[in-house]
């Protein structure tokens, strides 16, 4: 048997927090990959320190649902899981290239896989660019438009910026879109000031979190000057200093992010290709399977 554990934050202030963490593992429970699929939270039942006496299967692949390698995926999920042995060192990782580790669950007795976040995963990109497509409603969308790939960034922790820096980067290299930053909320380049980024007269914005909450639907529309009071709602596309801005809201709303979370898996070992080629033409992506 082997089993799926997708650990995600949650939150005990925005109920729609955990929605993407459910819809994206009934995506994978659909796909018939795993003998068993669990979700977790820190902030939600269930519980990550419980969650793995609720899997049946002596081997569980543990994949965290957050973007950047840092407190939570290094400190926080481990520790709550009683990983016997982890060392942040195991990952090998530079700050966006873990990959993942064996150990034993000291409590359970389990073989847990863990994984590095779906945020690092290089399938991300592929997410960011589906996100671009379904705001704009074009499968071709790239020539003439920018993209601005956007993370809350914290001089607290280094990583938070890695990730949104590589996956921009990467995206770029692409030449899909005419232009492709990486800004953010509390460093810069910072989203404020969007329009002085680009010379596209068209920009999708794709905010590089999992849920939308406070800083995707009332922060980031409100720094763009897509509205005065996020109250009252903004248009898609909106013009802001003679761009329009094609806001997406999160990244991982994407139904897309169901593969990210096979890929991590896959490159752990599982047995779950059919699966992550049945979620890619569920979700309309056309890409090809990471290797």
């Amino acid at each position: 048997m082997q089993a799926l554990v997708i650990a995600a934050h949650g939150s005990h202030l925005n109920a729609g927090s955990s929605t993407p963490t459910f819809e994206h593992a009934d995506t994978i429970r659909a796909a018939g990959a795993f003998d068993e699929v669990r979700e977790s939270f820190w902030k939600e039942e269930p519980p990550f320190r419980e969650v793995l006496r609720t899997v049946d299967a002596d081997e569980v692949h543990v994949v965290p649902l957050f973007i950047s390698e840092g407190y939570f995926t290094e400190q926080v999920i481990p520790r709550e899981f009683r990983l016997e042995g982890w060392d942040p060192e195991q990952w090998d990782s530079d700050g966006t290239s873990a990959s993942s580790t064996t150990l034993p669950a000291s409590d359970t007795g389990q073989t847990v896989h863990y994984c590095g976040p779906v945020g690092t995963h290089d399938a991300m990109s592929d997410v960011i660019v589906q996100r671009a497509e379904s705001v704009t409603d074009d499968p071709d969308v790239g020539e003439g438009f920018g993209l601005a790939v956007v993370g809350h960034g914290t001089e607290r922790n280094e990583n938070s910026a890695k990730a949104i820096e590589y996956h921009a980067q990467e995206i770029g290299e692409r030449g899909r879109f005419d232009e492709v930053k990486a800004l953010f909320m509390d460093e810069d380049p910072e989203i404020d000031d969007v329009t002085e980024y680009f010379e596209s007269e068209d920009i999708v914005v794709v905010p590089l979190f999992i849920a939308d909450g406070y800083h995707t639907e009332e922060d980031i529309p409100e720094d763009m000057g897509l509205t005065d009071d996020y109250r009252t709602g903004y248009d898609v596309p909106t013009e802001v200093d003679g761009h329009r801005i094609w806001y997406s809201g999160a990244v991982g709303t994407e139904p897309l992010m169901a593969d990210v979370v096979l890929e991590r898996a896959a490159d752990a070992g599982a047995d779950v290709t059919d699966a992550i080629e049945q979620v890619k033409a569920e979700t309309g992506s056309a890409h090809a399977s990471s290797d």
